[in-house]
């Protein structure tokens, strides 16, 4: 007969927070959303931290580089999605890794002997408005000169100038010298005014640049989530198929941490994947599952995990539950694998960071997964509206709506992730669908409402950071009337455009 746990399979939305006593230093201000990526030894610290409890889903209708720079801006971190060729991964990556980095590579280079054609030719291709102009057109070659916007009007100008007889001299610009730190870089910048600082060595080589824009944008973003060089921190989702070529040309490309994308982590094939990176690449962390209960978190921890994902079915575009019977309640899960970890941190001090992924409907949703256990959050619709997400903006039905659409949807065609390891290829049956959310602007401006909320809830809970929220909460279940009851109700809610 087969195994029967009587336990009810519960949601998120069948469960309530009981506040607590609000303290004078429970203010929003004095809360803390730090919380561990990777896994660590009791009294050490994580090789990642995110500043917020948040990560886009592996998901081509929302983790691209786009999403990934936007999001760790804002202090969390997207794993970008792996349903594509392994050189346009990396691409992204790459893109991520030289968004913002303090001391940046040019990219754009030029001799003194092209033109203005070639100069809008390349700013065209790559995006980028200052060129290094050196003596052999490379990125670290003899510097001879630059050219911004300034240097030239493509009305007035000829396509055939020559780029010696517009740009700015060498003789007339203030450098740097090769050693310098980034805040003694800064300085110069400020103190003369400049847009952009080029680093030289003693031979008059270029080495980099820094850009006031940048120090600009990281006063305007202190949650930031970037390493000591300023490189954005960036991940990547892999399968269980192609990953002996995949990994190594995301570590090439500077991703800093991977995670196998799955509908179900309890297998063969993860545990193979894991034993691979952490043989070949022990240095790079790499998360697993996703699992529902403590067998599959067992499992995946003793096949080396740095992280693990928790959810089956919970998806908002996820159908698995539907076509295969197959998944569990997002509560109950986050509650018996979260009692798991914390059995294996006491036996032996080692903490394996938990992520929830899959059933959020609510922020509220939010505070109950990371009281029931969860380090951090793993979202696709939530990311999926915004302008950051790589899906277009279209009018449907009189309102705007993005495009989302489930990794196991025939329009994703993503396989892999459902791999039984048969030799044959193909997605048999789709275990997702094709959708629209309703369009809501900005990553930012939603993110920092959305951050507002559950600090706000986290002090009415009588906390101020998340461990201490998951030592502390009190949780209620919920009856149906209850959740009626908890929306407004025997009233005729006023229309706001009626004046």
């Amino acid at each position: 007969m087969a195994i029967i746990t009587t336990e009810i399979s519960r949601t998120f939305s069948e469960y309530l927070l009981i506040p607590r006593l609000t303290t004078k230093n429970c203010t929003p201000a004095s809360v803390s959303l730090t919380t561990p990526l990777t896994k660590f030894k009791k009294g050490q610290t994580p090789k990642i931290e995110l500043n917020v409890p948040m990560v886009s889903a592996i998901m081509q209708s929302v983790s691209d580089d786009g999403m990934a720079i936007a999001l760790s801006r804002n202090g969390g971190l997207s794993f970008v999605f792996g349903s594509q060729t392994i050189e346009s991964q990396t691409e992204m990556i790459r893109r991520v890794k030289k968004y913002k980095a303090g001391f940046v590579i040019s990219d754009a280079n030029l001799t003194k002997d092209h033109t203005l054609a070639d100069v809008m030719a390349l700013k065209a291709k790559t995006g980028y408005s200052t060129i290094g102009v050196t003596e052999d057109g490379t990125s670290h070659g003899r510097m001879l000169g630059i050219i911004s916007g300034r240097d030239y009007r493509p009305s007035k100008d000829s396509p055939t100038k020559k780029v010696h007889e517009f740009m700015t001299p060498f003789d007339k610009i203030i450098t740097g010298r090769f050693g310098i730190t980034l805040p003694e870089a800064n300085d110069i910048i400020w103190e003369n005014k400049l847009n952009v600082l080029p680093i030289i060595d003693d031979e008059n080589k270029l080495k980099y640049f820094v850009f006031r824009k940048d120090y600009d944008s990281h006063k305007e973003h202190p949650l930031e989530l970037s390493n000591e060089n300023k490189h954005l921190l960036v991940g990547a989702g892999i399968n269980t198929r192609d990953y002996r070529e995949r990994v190594p040309a995301l570590i090439e490309a500077g991703v800093d941490v991977l995670c196998i994308d799955s509908s179900d982590g309890y297998s063969i094939w993860q545990k193979e994947t894991l034993e691979f990176v952490k043989t070949n690449y022990a240095h790079i962390p790499i998360g697993a599952g996703n699992v529902v209960d403590t067998e599959g978190f067992q499992y995946l921890v003793d096949a080396g995990a740095d992280f693990i994902k928790v959810g089956i079915g919970g998806g908002s575009i996820c159908i698995t539950r539907e076509q295969k019977g197959i998944g569990r309640g997002q509560a109950t899960s986050m509650i018996e694998v979260a009692e798991a970890r914390d059995t294996h941190f006491e036996k032996t001090g080692e903490y394996i960071p938990l992520c929830s992924d899959g059933g959020i409907a609510q922020d509220y949703h939010m505070v109950l997964a990371l009281a029931m256990g969860a380090d951090f959050l793993m979202m696709g619709r939530y990311f999926a509206r915004f302008d950051e997400s790589p899906t277009r903006k279209m009018m449907v039905n009189g309102n705007y709506m993005k495009e989302y659409w489930g990794e196991g949807s025939s329009r994703a065609r993503n396989w892999e992730r459902y791999d039984m390891g048969a030799d044959n290829s193909g997605l048999k049956f789709e275990e997702g669908v094709d959708s629209f959310v309703p369009y809501a602007g900005k990553l930012k401006d939603n993110l920092a409402l959305t951050i507002g909320k559950i600090k706000s809830t986290m002090c009415s809970c009588g906390v101020t950071t998340i461990p201490d929220l998951m030592a502390n909460a009190k949780i209620t279940l919920v009856s149906a009337t209850s959740i009626v009851e908890g929306g407004a109700h025997d009233v005729i809610v006023r229309d706001t455009n009626i004046k």
